[in-house]
């Protein structure tokens, strides 16, 4: 079974910088695409940024520039580095992994618990 695990949330103050770690367990096979997605407070989820496996990487507007997403060496793990924080960005962040076969289906869709992140002074 595959589960996520995010961790590295906290408190920041705006300006400050964060790195959120997402750990993938279980057996993972064919393509797969990791992202990192947040919803914060009365709002609805919305995409952060995600990479594939050849290491393309797609970021929201509101965000490039400033994060920036990356694999681990043994693709099991996703980083998310956040700097210049803003209060805006204050949101439970979620680690997404879907996956693919080799054919190009669709066949998975995995979500972690989410990490809170607090920009604030």
């Amino acid at each position: 079974q595959v589960q996520l695990v995010e961790s590295g949330g906290g408190l920041v103050q705006p300006g400050g910088s964060l790195r959120l770690s997402c750990a993938v367990s279980g057996s993972i096979f064919g393509i797969n695409v990791m992202g990192w997605y947040r919803q914060a407070p009365g709002k609805e989820r919305e995409f952060v940024a995600s990479i594939g496996l050849s290491g393309s990487t797609n970021y929201a507007d509101s965000v490039k520039g400033r994060f920036t997403i990356s694999r681990g060496n043994g693709q099991n793990t996703v980083y998310l580095q956040m700097n210049s924080l803003k209060p805006e960005d204050t949101a439970v962040y979620y680690c997404n992994l879907v996956t693919y076969s080799y054919g190009g289906v669709r066949n998975g869709d995995y979500w972690g618990k989410g990490a809170l992140v607090t920009v604030s002074s």
